[in-house]
């Protein structure tokens, strides 16, 4: 039976050089924001290569779920699947991801927003899905009796190995070293956006270096960061530590 790992994190949060760790196991496949197609085409929003996106994806929410909710394409025991709440606009919520093992990627809210205006021109609240991201942590822990595993970007950067194998020993799964490195380019897996987002870590062989202080924002954006910050220390507040 496949192992469903359900990554719930925000935009620019280090996702994907995750996705690209637990790609690098021998025992998994990795699935690249499958309800991305059904955000855009029922929300309308409009995000880089929307048209390209809604074009190549299954864009039916019962259906997403449903392929999801089954066992991995290629038969693999452990199905990571990178999911991004703010996406999550449509009639699929807590209650149809029963069985699936769940964990939480954050970042402090000025490094995000940093990042995310580096590839948008602004930033708005909803951007992010915190408020939702942490409704569903509570219920998620609320039904386990303890807190889900939670991970912060900087904290996988400053002592990758320490925080993984601890993050794997959360979900159940055993720690595999190759999780700390991977090789140069695109992935079949990644999303049709790759050519738009995913630049620094189709470059990348492995996790970089701790963050610095956090960039000064623009008035505006740092109105964001401040709505976000008690979502985030939240759930910061459960973070495993190297």
């Amino acid at each position: 039976m496949t192992k469903r790992i359900a990554m719930w994190s925000g935009p620019r949060n280090l996702s994907t050089a995750m996705m690209r760790s637990f790609g690098s196991r021998s025992d998994t496949f990795v699935t690249d924001e499958p309800f991305y197609g059904c955000f855009l085409k029922d929300s309308g929003a409009d995000h880089p290569m929307r048209n390209e996106i809604v074009e190549e994806m299954d864009c039916d929410w019962s259906s997403v779920i449903r392929t999801l909710s089954g066992d991995a394409p290629d038969g693999a025991p452990v199905w990571y699947q990178k999911h991004m709440w703010h996406h999550m606009v449509g009639p699929v919520g807590y209650e149809d991801f029963a069985g699936f093992f769940h964990a939480f990627l954050i970042r402090e809210p000025e490094r995000m927003i940093a990042s995310y205006l580096r590839k948008r021109q602004c930033a708005v609240f909803e951007d992010f899905g915190l408020e939702r991201q942490a409704e569903f942590f509570e219920r998620e822990a609320d039904r386990l009796g303890h807190a889900p595993p939670v991970v912060d970007a900087n904290d996988v950067l400053g002592d990758p190995a320490a925080v993984l194998s601890k993050l794997c020993v959360a979900l159940g799964i055993v720690w595999d070293s190759a999780m700390l490195e991977w090789h140069r380019g695109r992935r079949e897996t990644d999303g049709p956006w790759a050519p738009h987002w995913y630049a620094a870590v189709e470059d990348s062989t492995g996790f970089g270096a701790p963050e610095k202080e956090a960039s000064d924002l623009p008035p505006d954006a740092k109105r964001v960061a401040d709505q976000c910050r008690p979502y985030y220390e939240r759930l910061a507040s459960h973070r495993i530590k190297a």
